[in-house]
């Protein structure tokens, strides 16, 4: 049977199903994977098909480009997403942008009739996973020390609409600025922005562009480029969204609330020690819990057992607090999911 057919298939299983649109590759793919199986979405992805049906829930799977899940989401298409805030904050700057030529459109031609309604989508969490932050970058022994010294000249970006916007505030308040603060609209962007699809810190050494704007993860890339960032556009993490017009309101609930515990879970370990009554008080105050610690009686007179949900990344100094207050037999367990 050919990929095609394949697909046929599993489009024609689609109807009843929420569906769930994942990043088919990239930086976001195998932690989005990973927070799936966490939840419980239990999916095989055959021969590599952008479509994968979840064994134990009404949902399916659509994987696509990160960049082009806002717009499924947004547009209704999908239900349900996981991709970058800064995919997101472009779309919505693409979709501002469509909004306000449509309405030129129309006040020069009244007679049109088409609907200004655009999609959106809501952003329900944040992932905890993916930072990085959209920044405006120029060569580090360069004549640009600002952005504004970057308005008039070319800006080379995958992120064109939100460069374009973040430039034209910019414009508009330089022109404000030189108007002694009257408000000015500026009618069309003076500086120049080219659409890179790949490879984009090379734009400035070729002389593609002045400045870039580009993603910054840990900076490495930028900086053997011979970069430096002056602003920051958007700063960015995985998030889940959703459509303004589910079509299974109650299963997104389902969904958030099964992701979310798996990411309280990875933050938290539990705690369990055995410690005399008259110091639980000094032990309680190290480890107060999520709400409160769970406090049983031992056998031995004078002791109880003490379990507790304590912040992974404040763990060796919790149990360093705790052997100084007297607690005893201390165990730390992985936690998979919490509610």
């Amino acid at each position: 049977m050919t990929k095609q057919a394949d697909e046929l298939i599993h489009r024609e299983s689609l109807e009843g199903r929420l569906l769930f649109a994942v990043p088919k590759k990239g930086r976001l793919n195998s932690a989005t994977l990973n927070l799936l199986e966490g939840a419980d979405v239990q999916f095989r992805r055959e021969n590599r098909l952008d479509i994968a049906l979840v064994k134990n829930l009404p949902i399916a799977l659509i994987f696509l480009p990160a960049a082009d899940i806002p717009t499924f989401v947004g547009e209704g298409r999908v239900d349900l997403g996981i991709t970058g805030w800064d995919q997101v904050k472009e779309y919505d700057a693409r979709v501002r942008s469509y909004d306000r030529t449509r309405r030129v459109s129309l006040v020069n031609n009244p007679d049109e009739a088409e609907d200004l309604k655009v999609g959106g989508c809501d952003r329900v969490m944040d992932l905890g996973f993916g930072a990085c932050k959209l920044q405006v970058q120029v060569p580090e022994k360069g004549a640009y020390a600002t952005t504004q010294d970057l308005v008039g000249k070319t800006i080379g970006t995958s992120f064109v609409d939100l460069a374009a916007e973040h430039f034209a505030k910019l414009e508009m308040g330089i022109e404000n600025s030189s108007n002694g603060g009257a408000p000015v609209i500026a009618k069309k962007l003076r500086t120049k922005v080219i659409e890179l699809s790949g490879s984009v810190e090379a734009a400035c050494a070729l002389g593609v562009a002045d400045g870039i704007v580009d993603l910054v993860e840990s900076g490495e890339t930028m900086r053997a480029a011979g970069l430096k960032a002056i602003d920051t556009v958007v700063e960015s993490q995985a998030v889940l969204i959703k459509s303004r017009s589910p079509s299974n309101p109650e299963m997104i609930n389902l969904i958030t609330a099964r992701i979310q515990g798996v990411i309280t879970a990875q933050k938290y370990v539990l705690c369990q020690y055995n410690i005399e009554r008259s110091r639980l008080a000094d032990a309680k105050a190290i480890t107060p819990g999520k709400r409160a610690p769970t406090i049983t009686s031992l056998d031995e007179e004078g002791w109880v057992a003490v379990s507790s949900m304590v912040v992974k990344k404040e763990l060796a100094v919790v149990m360093d607090k705790l052997t100084a207050v007297g607690a005893q037999d201390i165990l730390v367990l992985d936690i998979h999911n919490t509610r």
